[in-house]
């Protein structure tokens, strides 16, 4: 669809046209006429969809409508960013303020990063050069904190922030934010991640009502849906491809290495390939990042690292020398790679595969921007595995492995998913076991199987007669026909069961012998022959056991010498103290004396 039939003012579609863009895309089409009517929005997009554009050219339709309705508002236009532009060097060229009231800015836009934050402003900058007086002030973090609010004591009509620095500028500048009319969460879920949730809460709290909100995230669940809800007002959803589907001009490949060695080697192969015009290579961690930039520079590469860690100003000065072509290669984190748009990346390089894999759809993103074709190349190892599944069940697209002639992996390629089709009803076609058919394969379907008969004519297994040809139920001796289970033979010289006494001619239970009639065993006398308890000898007239006295003929305690065998004097009469006099020394440790 073209831009004409959105309802954009001339001025803007002037703009659009030296942009370079024809028609609309997708989420364009059905977002922008939807933000110029005021309504919230929640948006699901892909990148590199234009859903910068989605967002900026409604606020942009409000900034125009009211330059036209107060020219007397013309805000002082300091340096773009502000603050100078190297330490030591000429201060940036000031504009003076025509007369006229300061211009507070009535569109908002929030970004997780400073490199996505400046990449919005850029798009905004060339949106909107054809209103007369436009200005966008960017507030993020590493940047000279004082040039930052004096650029917004200036006056802006557009601010595109970072939640935390401008939070920051907000407590000491209040009411700047009392004419917003328009708030942009950009890559809402990015910015819950980095733990912004209560910053964006408390910009939000600041911001006067009724405003419109347009969301703009990759999901709306969990956290992310929660904040929608607390945000915006009867919420429009508009879902662009919510498992993104790639882009036909990005070719993708995977590679797999045996271990980091082989995985540097395929590298270099890459990036000495002629094709290559410029490289983004993704690193997991800021030092890796800094550690692989190192050794391709040692390599003889134009390259530089882009993290998070480092200053803003040094950013910024990689990503310029970037879109001047002074660099062909730049080693970036999935942080400070948001918001890089340039056109001249043809190859984006995935050292491993990212955690999550909405990261991995932003990485490529990087290339195939602006109609050209793009290459991403994936290098991975074992330990890749898993998120190469959840890549795949996300994207909903297989990644199959190439090869490089002199490189091949020497392990074979690991298997991402089962290759066995699913039948329909989840199950798939089974192993034989030996020359048993599989279960889904070698049988017959349902509809050609012959029904169970009784009378069917099944082939015998081995000797054993078919289950159709064996005699029918009514046939076969009934019970009675049998033989007696007395009748049969007995077991060796067992009588048989039936030859036995019937248990009416056994002898009672009262014709038994008593217990105690019995024989004894051995010479032992029988139980009752023995002598009855009372007549035994008692406990103390037994037989002493070799010379000590038996139990009853030992002397009374008392009688008993004392411990130790000193002196005949009974225990009773001996008192504690002459007791504790006569212990040998050593015995035991004396008692402390706490007196």
């Amino acid at each position: 669809m073209s831009f004409d039939s959105l309802g954009l003012p001339e001025q803007l579609l002037s703009a659009v046209r030296e942009a370079g863009y024809e028609n609309a895309t997708e989420v364009q089409t059905q977002a922008i006429p939807q933000g110029l009517a005021g309504t919230d929005l929640m948006v699901s997009s892909r990148t590199g969809s234009g859903k910068t554009a989605a967002f900026l050219l409604p606020i942009l339709t409000q900034v125009l409508a009211r330059r036209a309705s107060n020219p007397e508002l013309v805000p002082a236009f300091l340096p773009r960013f502000g603050g100078r532009p190297q330490r030591g060097g000429p201060r940036a060229p000031r504009t003076p303020r025509a007369n006229g009231p300061v211009v507070n800015p009535i569109g908002l836009v929030l970004a997780p990063t400073r490199e996505l934050a400046q990449q919005v402003a850029q798009a905004a900058i060339q949106l909107g050069r054809g209103i007369p007086g436009f200005s966008v002030c960017t507030i993020v973090g590493g940047m000279p904190y004082q040039a930052q609010l004096a650029r917004l004591r200036a006056g802006a009509d557009i601010v595109i922030a970072t939640p935390g620095r401008l939070l920051d500028v907000a407590n000491t500048q209040t009411g700047m934010l009392s004419e917003i009319k328009t708030l942009v969460l950009d890559e809402a879920d990015r910015m819950l991640d980095l733990g912004f949730i209560e910053d964006i809460e408390a910009i939000a709290a600041m911001l006067p009502k009724p405003r419109q909100t347009l969301m703009f995230s990759a999901t709306f669940d969990g956290r992310v849906g929660g904040l929608a809800r607390e945000l915006l007002n009867q919420p429009q959803r508009i879902d662009v491809a919510s498992a993104p589907e790639q882009k036909a001009q990005i070719e993708q490949r995977l590679h797999w290495a045996d271990h980091p060695h082989h995985r540097a080697a395929l590298l270099e192969h890459v990036l000495a390939d002629a094709t290559v015009d410029q490289a983004v290579v993704f690193a997991g961690t800021q030092i890796e990042a800094e550690q692989l930039a190192g050794q391709l520079a040692e390599l003889g590469h134009a390259v530089a690292a882009l993290h998070g860690g480092m200053p803003q100003g040094k950013r910024n000065r990689t990503l310029q020398g970037l879109r001047r072509r002074e660099l062909r290669v730049l080693v970036a984190t999935d942080v400070a790679a948001r918001g890089i748009d340039v056109p001249t990346i043809s190859h984006v390089i995935n050292l491993g595969l990212p955690m999550k894999a909405e990261d991995y759809v932003h990485r490529i993103g990087r290339t195939g921007r602006a109609g050209r074709s793009g290459l991403a190349v994936t290098l991975a190892m074992r330990e890749d595995l898993p998120r190469l599944r959840r890549l795949q069940a996300y994207t909903k697209e297989a990644l199959a492995p190439s090869r490089i002639e002199g490189l091949e992996p020497k392990k074979p390629d690991p298997v991402v998913f089962s290759e066995r089709p699913r039948t329909e009803f989840g199950g798939g076609e089974r192993r034989p076991y030996g020359d048993r058919p599989s279960f889904g394969g070698d049988r017959k379907p349902w509809g050609e199987r012959k029904p169970f008969d009784r009378d069917g004519e099944r082939k015998p297994f081995g000797d054993r007669p078919a289950f159709g040809d064996r005699k029918p139920y009514g046939e076969r001796p009934q019970f009675g026909d049998r033989p007696a289970f007395g009748d049969r033979k007995p077991y060796g010289e067992r009588p048989a069961f039936g030859d036995r006494k019937p248990y009416g001619e056994r002898p009672q239970f009262g014709d038994r012998p008593a217990f105690g009639d019995r024989k004894p065993y051995g010479d032992r006398p029988a139980f009752g022959d023995r002598k009855p308890h009372g007549e035994r000898p008692a406990f103390g007239d037994r037989k002493p056991y070799g010379e000590r006295p038996a139990f009853g003929d030992r002397k009374p305690y008392g009688e008993r010498p004392a411990f130790g065998g000193q002196g005949d004097r009974p225990q009773a009469e001996r008192s504690w103290d002459e007791r504790k006099s006569e212990r040998p020394a050593g015995f035991g440790k004396p008692r402390r004396n706490y007196e």
